[in-house]
């Protein structure tokens, strides 16, 4: 997973939050030497500070990476740093949301490869998924890099043209945050019925848990698995009848939810 090349001219990550550590503590695992990392963070961990890497210091003068992991109202100060790293060899990776490719081509120069990419926060337990699309100088060898070093937090997919970039973070990036909440509804529910609060959240989480692991490892795609675990005029099929109303049911106020991030993240692109 580690090229020997990635390690001689090193990784710098901008920005090492929750995101940025995640996916560097993938990278440490997998064989990637704290020597050969340099991160930039005004505000590091202390499981950062103490993982021997280089801290907000000079950086390399042509490293194979550059990883931009910034939130996006931050974007503007920290873009010009890395100038004198573009129109060069080092590929750049953003998994910043919101900020279109044209933006770092602009800032840093049309002849920089750049690789703009869209993660979820799983990544924080390696069950991450991140969608990939690549300007015109990235080829085929930093698509299979960036591929390699977010696969460290999860699963990766290539995407058709960065127009859906705001689909995929109105789906798959924000979309934890829908499961989140849905977990608390469910708990809330259970109170409801009589159930006391800790037993409910634990029940609502394993079942989400459960039911997504049943999910990935299962043939069957999920509408088939939810015809398997209804038993006509049971139980599961009298809440489903709820859940899948028409008009007010799951799907339409899923497709309200998508949309509505999905059209904030074009706002974001836009400025």
């Amino acid at each position: 997973m580690i090229d020997g090349d990635l390690k001689r001219r090193g990784l710098v990550l901008l920005g090492c939050g929750k995101m940025g550590s995640a996916m560097l503590a993938g990278w440490l695992d997998r064989g990637l030497p704290p020597a050969s990392v340099w991160v930039i963070d005004p505000h590091p961990s202390d499981w950062v500070q103490a993982q021997g890497l280089h801290l907000n210091t000079e950086l390399p003068a042509d490293p194979a990476i550059v990883l931009i992991a910034v939130k996006p109202q931050m974007m503007g100060d920290a873009l010009p740093a890395m100038q004198d790293l573009g129109n060069g060899d080092a590929l750049l990776v953003s998994v910043a949301a919101g900020t279109p490719i044209a933006k770092f081509a602009e800032v840093l120069g049309a002849d920089t490869p750049i690789i703009r990419a869209m993660p979820n926060t799983p990544a924080a337990v390696g069950q991450g998924i991140t969608a990939l699309i690549g300007n015109a100088r990235a080829t085929e060898t930093h698509m299979a890099l960036a591929e390699a070093l977010l696969q460290a937090v999860g699963q990766t997919v290539r995407l058709d043209s960065e127009a859906q970039m705001d689909a995929v973070t109105g789906l798959s990036g924000s979309g934890p945050a829908y499961v989140f909440h849905m977990i608390e509804a469910m708990a809330a529910a259970g109170e409801a019925q009589g159930l006391a609060p800790d037993l409910a959240m634990q029940l609502a989480k394993a079942t989400v848990a459960g039911a997504g692991a049943l999910a990935m490892a299962a043939d069957e795609d999920p509408a088939q698995l939810r015809v398997n675990v209804t038993s006509p005029n049971g139980t599961t099929q009298a809440g489903l009848e709820v859940l899948m109303d028409e008009a007010k049911g799951l799907k339409p106020l899923m497709d309200k939810t998508v949309a509505a991030a999905t059209r904030r993240s074009e706002e974001l692109a836009r400025g």
